[in-house]
């Protein structure tokens, strides 16, 4: 699921304005992401939900949503690479001008537990391969996950 589908309409509009989303703003979405976890988990489906999740906190909130059943993947490149990304994406309501505001926020998941981190400077296929070997048999709270 691509979280930013998620977002309320009033937090497009500011990033397609090129404003820069606060706490306040980013909360209700992390919201309707734990509900999305939350539906998931009570029909016993897997998901995978892709997010910026920036904070400690934001990562926390969604930790609690899922009752300690989550695992992250935290996608690590260069601001120079993320920039060439985001300007090569077509369609997208947040322009590139964000890129610097959100790695202002972001705070790594260094220490984190359930974290695996995977440099995008790789193929497509390596980066899927090394996350789903960094995930494979995790030990999370009620089971473990299985990546293939």
């Amino acid at each position: 699921m691509e979280g930013d589908q998620l977002h309320p309409a009033g937090n497009v509009e500011k990033m397609a304005q090129g404003i820069p989303l606060a706490d306040d703003d980013r909360l209700p979405w992390l919201d309707r992401i734990g509900e999305e976890i939350r539906t998931a988990q009570q029909v016993s489906q897997g998901l995978v939900i892709s997010c910026s999740a920036l904070t400690r906190s934001y990562r926390d909130r969604l930790r609690q949503a899922a009752d300690g059943h989550l695992a992250f993947v935290f996608l690590e490149g260069s601001r120079d690479l993320l920039l060439s990304r985001m300007q090569a994406r077509q369609g997208h309501f947040m322009p590139a001008t964000l890129l610097d505001s959100q790695l202002q926020t972001l705070e790594p998941p260094t220490g984190e537990a359930n974290v695996v981190t995977v440099a995008i400077d790789n193929a497509l296929d390596d980066i899927v391969a090394l996350a789903c070997k960094g995930l494979s048999g995790m030990a999370v709270k009620g089971g473990d996950y299985h990546a293939g």
